[in-house]
């Protein structure tokens, strides 16, 4: 026993030192970096590119924003694939189902649309406005920052909403969750606590890998130093 005490006594110092190693190159992780540890199970470049995004449009007038949700269309239905983050404290506050417009697909999402009526979901980058009690209970309002992509969908009322067709036991049974007419609804049991994590001028990210969008996106072309400062502006606030 007092063989072990010392053993242990002894390694105290060497643990330390790989505290004092391991701490600060967590601390220095980029925003993408780190939000992607928080999220395995997310595509890394996926998160990237939101941050990115997300971060630029701050750079551009942009009220800041201390959240950001993340839906991947690329991956089917049957699957989590919506993150929600805070950006300044760093945490991963949901991973979801997320519904797609009955005209995107059936299982996977493969047809986007900004046109109104299309029933089908829009990709590019949101930022969310006011909620409201609407024939699918309480709903948030986004507005699509991109001209020809999303900037219908207040128009479209493209909103979040709880749906029952959103849920674990349909996913498991039909290999895919219900769709919706272009809106990113979630489940019920979560919709009204992820309504308020996101309301008010937050971002909401959606990506699919269009060629065309990735590369004419404004979104995506900020400079180096414009990002690095946006990131140091977060940085600031989560008093890192």
């Amino acid at each position: 026993m007092i063989r072990s005490f010392r053993s242990y006594l002894a390694c105290v110092p060497l643990l330390g030192a790989l505290c004092l190693f391991v701490t600060p190159a967590r601390a220095t992780d980029s925003l993408g970096e780190a939000l992607s540890r928080l999220a395995p199970s997310a595509d890394p470049r996926v998160i990237d590119l939101a941050v990115k995004a997300s971060e630029c449009a701050q750079t551009q007038g942009g009220v800041p924003s201390d959240r950001l949700a993340v839906i991947d269309y690329s991956r089917p239905s049957s699957q989590p694939r919506l993150w929600v983050f805070d950006t300044v404290k760093r945490k991963l506050l949901f991973q979801e189902l997320v519904a797609h417009g009955k005209n995107s697909g059936d299982a996977n999402a493969t047809r986007f649309s900004n046109a109104p009526e299309s029933l089908a979901s829009s990709i590019g980058l949101f930022r969310t406005s006011d909620t409201y009690m609407g024939k699918n209970g309480y709903s948030l309002r986004m507005t699509g920052l991109e001209q020809g992509v999303n900037d219908q969908a207040l128009a479209r009322a493209i909103v979040i909403h709880g749906a029952a067709y959103v849920n674990e036991a349909m996913a498991k049974v039909a290999g895919r969750i219900g769709r919706s007419w272009g809106c990113p609804a979630v489940r019920t049991a979560v919709a009204h606590k992820l309504i308020d994590a996101l309301k008010g001028g937050q971002m909401v990210f959606s990506y699919y890998p269009d060629r065309r969008w990735l590369a004419s996106s404004q979104y995506l072309k900020c400079t180096g130093g414009q990002l690095a400062k946006a990131e140091a502006n977060t940085a600031t606030r989560a008093g890192i």
